[in-house]
C-alpha cells in the first residue's frame, strides 16, 4: 500500500518510518526541506520524498495524486507564540488538498483531551482533531501523554532535571497525575491501526501501565540511574515562572517549555485500554521504558531527536538558504594548520561540541551559552545526538549543520545563538591543510561592536581550536 507520511523528519516520523517499509508499504516523505531528510541507504529504493509545507499552498502541488492512507505528525508548538492558528491551518490545508487523493485512512497522533478545562497546547491538539474529521477518509486519532524515549523532548527534560539537581524546589503541577508511554509502544500502535477497520473514525488513548505524578516520574529516573534525590513542592510558583525554570534548567526552548507547563497541570490519565486489547498489545512499565532509554543512549544508538528538529532552534528557514557562505560585507577569521592523518582530524572535527567539547576555553563556551539563555537563545544545553555522526540538519550545541561531507572534508555549521548578526563557523580539509574559518555578517552598528568586542578572545580560543583539532 501507498502510504503518506507528514513530519517525516519528525521524532515520531524518523523512527515510523522503516518500520512501516518492513511491512512492504510504500511510503511518501512529506518534509519541509529535501536538505534536512537522510534515510538509511536501504530503505531510499522503496520511498519517494516530496518537498511540501502544508502552510504554504502553492506548496501542496507537489504532493502525489494518489495515496492509500496518510499519518498526521504536523505540529507548530514551539515554531510560534500563534502556534494553534497555524496548526488548524495545516490541517485545514491538509484536509482540502487530500480530497482527491481518495485516502482511505488517516492516523492522527494527538494529546489526551480528556478534562473539560484544557491547556492551549491540547486544546490546540483537539482543534484539529474536529478539523481532520471532516476529511473523506476514515479518521484514527491515538491520544498519547509523555513519550519515553531516547531523543523524546519530554525524556530530555526529565533526565535534565534529574541529573543536575540533588535538591529540587518544583511547582505544584508535579503532582499532577499522568499516564507515561514508551516510544517503543507509540510504534506499535501507529503501524499496527493502520488499515485496522476497528480503529476507524474512533479515537483511543494510548498509555503504559503506570499512572504517575510527574514527581514520581523524576524519581522514578532516580532509582533507574542510582541517584539519590530530593523533590519538594511549593505553590508559589507561576507558570511563567515555572516555564523560566525548565528553559534555564533543561535543553527546551523557551516556547516549547511554556506549552508544556500549561499541559502539565492538566491529567493526562487513559480512559481505557480498548485499543491496547483490539491490537493485541502489552505495553511495557515506566520503569522499563526508562531502562531501555537509558541503554540505548549508552551505547549511542539515538533513532532521532526532537533537538534535531527545527522547534529546537531560531533557525526556520531552508538550509539551502545559508548554505552559501558570504564573502562580502563580513568578518572573518581564518586558521590554518598542516596535518598528518586525514582521517584522525575529520574524526575530530566529527565529534566537535556536545560531550566532547569544543577542543579549547569549554568553560568560555559555556559562559556563552548562559549568556545566550539570558538573552532568549537555545544555549549550549541542547549538544548533539550522536557523539561522531553528522547530518545536514542536525543540532551541535548553538550550532546547526548546514553541510555535513566526510569525502569532500567539509562540516559547516550555522549559528543559532542570540547575535546582532549571522554567523557560520567551517571546518575544511585541502591538501593535508586544515582550514578553519569564522564568519559573521554583521547587523548595523552593533553587529560592529560585538565582533570587536569578541575579536581578542578569537585569537585565543579559534586559533588554539584549530590547532587542537590539526594536532590530535
Amino acid at each position: 500500500m501507498k502510504v503518506l507520511l507528514t513530519g517525516a523528519t519528525g521524532y515520531i516520523g524518523q523512527r515510523l518510518l522503516p518500520e512501516l517499509i518492513q511491512q512492504g508499504h510504500e511510503v511518501i516523505c512529506c518534509v519541509r526541506d529535501k536538505q534536512r531528510f537522510h534515510a538509511a541507504k536501504n530503505l531510499l529504493d522503496k520511498i519517494e520524498v516530496v518537498e511540501v509545507d502544508f502552510l504554504q499552498k502553492e506548496s501542496l502541488i507537489n504532493l502525489p495524486e494518489k495515496a492509500d492512507a496518510a499519518y498526521y505528525l504536523l505540529h507548530s508548538m514551539s515554531a510560534s507564540e500563534d502556534y494553534a492558528s497555524l496548526e488548524q491551518l495545516c490541517a485545514n490545508n491538509f484536509v482540502e488538498v487530500t480530497k482527491t487523493m481518495s485516502l482511505q485512512q488517516v492516523i492522527y497522533l494527538s494529546g489526551m483531551v480528556n478534562e473539560e478545562v484544557l491547556s492551549k497546547h491540547l486544546s490546540s491538539r483537539k482543534a484539529v482533531e474536529q478539523i481532520l474529521q471532516k476529511g473523506n477518509f476514515h479518521l484514527t486519532t491515538l491520544r498519547a501523554g509523555i513519550i519515553i524515549g531516547s531523543g523524546s523532548a519530554s525524556f530530555e527534560i526529565i533526565r535534565d532535571l534529574v541529573e543536575k539537581l540533588p535538591v529540587m524546589v518544583t511547582p505544584k503541577w508535579l503532582n499532577t497525575r499522568c499516564q507515561p508511554i514508551g516510544i517503543v509502544d507509540v510504534i506499535k500502535f501507529l503501524t499496527s491501526s493502520l488499515f485496522c477497520e476497528e480503529t476507524y473514525d474512533k479515537n483511543f488513548d494510548i498509555g503504559g501501565p503506570d499512572i504517575l505524578t510527574y514527581k514520581e516520574m523524576l524519581l522514578g529516573y532516580a532509582k533507574v540511574r542510582g541517584l539519590k534525590r530530593a523533590i519538594f513542592t511549593v505553590p508559589v510558583m507561576t507558570p511563567k515562572l515555572s516555564s523560566y525554570w525548565l528553559y534555564f534548567v533543561t535543553s527546551t526552548s523557551y516556547k516549547l517549555a511554556s506549552a508544556l507547563v500549561s499541559s502539565m497541570k492538566v491529567e493526562v490519565v487513559c480512559r481505557n485500554n480498548d485499543l491496547a486489547k483490539i491490537l493485541h498489545i502489552d505495553p511495557i512499565p515506566y520503569e522499563e521504558a526508562l531502562k531501555r532509554t537509558v541503554h540505548k543512549i549508552g551505547e549511542n544508538k539515538i533513532a532521532s531527536s526532537w533537538k534535531d528538529a527545527w522547534v529546537s532552534g531560531l533557525m526556520h528557514d531552508k538550509i539551502g538558504d545559508f548554505s552559501v557562505v558570504p564573502e562580502h560585507g563580513v568578518f572573518i577569521d581564518h586558521r590554518e594548520f598542516p596535518i598528518k592523518n586525514r582521517e584522525k582530524v575529520l574524526e575530530n572535527i566529527w565529534s566537535i561540541g556536545g560531550e566532547t567539547g569544543w577542543y579549547f576555553g569549554d568553560w568560555l563556551w559555556e559562559i556563552r551559552g548562559i549568556m545566550d539563555k539570558m538573552v532568549g537563545g537555545v544555549g549550549l544545553r541542547r549538544g548533539r545526538t550522536h557523539k561522531n555522526e553528522l547530518s545536514t540538519g542536525d543540532a551541535i550545541d548553538f550550532w546547526r549543520v548546514l553541510e555535513a561531507d566526510k569525502e569532500k572534508g567539509r562540516l559547516l555549521l550555522f549559528a543559532e545563538m542570540k547575535l546582532p548578526g549571522e554567523a557560520w563557523l567551517e571546518f575544511k580539509i585541502q591538501d593535508d591543510v586544515l582550514h578553519q574559518t569564522a564568519t559573521f555578517r554583521p547587523k548595523g552598528l552593533w553587529g560592529r561592536l560585538y565582533w570587536y568586542s569578541v575579536l581578542p578572545f578569537h585569537e585565543i580560543i579559534f586559533k588554539t581550536m584549530a590547532k587542537r583539532i590539526a594536532e590530535q
